[in-house]
């Protein structure tokens, strides 16, 4: 977890409400931006990017079709910001940081002060830019309805849940068993908790090393096709092309375990990578499934250039989760009566 001190993340907190653009304002024409390139000519999205956006993945439907906050209200959610997590107090996560100070509460998570608790110094500060969801596309900010065979997926998991509750290892998440988080990581717990990657570039390929847990995808440049439909994996199966100074990766072939919001082995994602000035990328994804989403959505996280290094996730050291959740199963099942 990163860790800032406490004259650190008020230092920050003031330097992102004077100096930081706006999303809009990054977005100038590709002609003003001045973008490091490689030997080969192409742009250089090498180096460790930190997502730290406070945006949450979906528009809270207080604020309906509202896409962008107007610069005085943008200084107001900052300003909240700082007050409510500048200082030593609790601590938020996800997309609760954005909704604590949208609503403008003390915090949204208990302040008992017991065993458990994080304090807000041991988090990285959020950064809040003028849009109001990750959700591009559809225009509402919202993710599309659910098709009728992904609802009836859903109650039938929940449902093997009740009946089933952790029979096994496999019955854990992927993320618990410390096997991946999956692809694309947004939303949730996606910004501002282990939320960094490390791109490493070469003419023909790039690595995407992630923080959380240890996935590092390598993705071929090449017109190649697609591997066999037969071949499936926890990360699908990628390929590169460059859109003028964009870097297009389309990926197939995901392992139907790999689940991302229920979506599993027809998953479609195509990413882009654009860099937009010497220390921003933006990081486009758009989700095509039509077993899970009555149509495809898309989303846009800005990504910021970082000097930090990315530290080994050892997901397994002195973890005794795994071992406690069976556990507990096991006696939640002789003592079915004593249910909480």
């Amino acid at each position: 977890m990163r860790m800032i001190t406490l004259l650190q993340s008020l230092f920050l907190c003031v330097t992102l409400v004077l100096t930081l653009p706006s999303l809009a304002d990054a977005q100038a024409s590709p002609n003003n931006r001045e973008v490091p390139r490689t030997a080969a000519g192409r742009p250089d999205l090498s180096g460790v990017w930190a997502n730290n956006s406070a945006t949450p993945l979906e528009r809270p439907d207080e604020l309906a079709d509202k896409a962008t906050f107007t610069p005085e209200e943008l200084a107001t959610m900052r300003e909240a910001a700082q007050r409510l997590f500048g200082g030593a107090d609790d601590a938020a996560f996800g997309d609760g940081v954005f909704q604590a100070v949208l609503d403008n509460v003390e915090r949204n998570v208990s302040r008992d002060g017991g065993t458990g608790n994080y304090s807000s110094v041991w988090m990285v500060d959020r950064v809040f830019e003028n849009r109001t969801s990750l959700i591009t596309d559809p225009p509402d900010g919202k993710l599309p309805p659910l098709t009728r065979q992904a609802e009836r997926q859903q109650a039938d998991q929940a449902e093997q849940r009740q009946l089933r509750p952790y029979d096994g290892p496999e019955d854990l998440p992927l993320q618990v068993r410390c096997l991946t988080y999956g692809i694309p990581r947004i939303g949730g717990i996606g910004a501002g908790y282990n939320s960094y990657y490390q791109i490493f570039q070469t003419p023909g390929h790039i690595v995407m090393l992630g923080e959380m847990i240890h996935d590092a995808r390598v993705i071929p440049i090449s017109d190649a096709p697609h591997v066999s439909n037969s071949i499936r994996q926890w990360h699908g199966d990628a390929r590169g092309h460059w859109e003028e100074d964009t870097l297009v990766v389309e990926t197939t072939n995901f392992d139907p375990r790999a689940l991302y919001r229920n979506s599993g082995a027809g998953r479609r994602l195509v990413e882009r990578l654009t860099r937009m000035g010497p220390d921003t990328l933006h990081y486009e994804v758009t989700v095509t499934d039509p077993a899970t989403w009555t149509r495809p959505w898309t989303a846009l996280v800005p990504l910021s250039q970082t000097d930090d290094a990315v530290y080994e996730y050892a997901c397994h050291e002195g973890n005794i989760g795994m071992y406690g959740i069976l556990a507990g199963a096991r006696v939640q099942e002789a003592n079915p009566t004593e249910q909480p």
